[in-house]
């Protein structure tokens, strides 16, 4: 756990203060992030660290194409597009299809408890 409480609340401070290491080092501690956390992830990315970006940006729209419900050919090409997007003029647009995109996985489910 980290100093500041939850690694959750640590990982959306993290991304709030723009600062990649210490998003990073949450998103370790998480273990696995939703879908729309590793967009936010992904954003920091494309602003702090573009030589990351693209393996990162593949794997998660590998992530999307698995976990989306009811995602069409269309979407995941689209998806593709605005990724290319971002840290780019349209970023704001391309995020905004991202989430919505991203918004169809159901939620992580929690551990089992042994």
């Amino acid at each position: 756990m980290t100093s500041s409480g939850h690694p959750r609340a640590f990982f959306r401070h993290a991304i709030e203060g723009r600062n990649l290491i210490a998003a990073e080092a949450a998103a370790r501690e998480l273990g696995r992030l939703t879908l729309s956390d590793a967009l936010l992830l992904l954003e920091l990315y494309a602003d702090k660290d573009f030589g990351r970006f693209e393996r990162a940006a593949v794997r998660w729209h590998g992530r999307l194409e698995l976990e989306a419900r009811r995602l069409t050919l269309p979407e995941a090409q689209l998806a593709l597009a605005a990724l290319t997007a971002l840290g780019g003029a349209q970023q704001d647009h391309a995020l905004e299809l991202l989430r919505a995109l991203a918004d169809r996985a159901p939620p992580l489910r929690p551990p089992p408890v042994r």
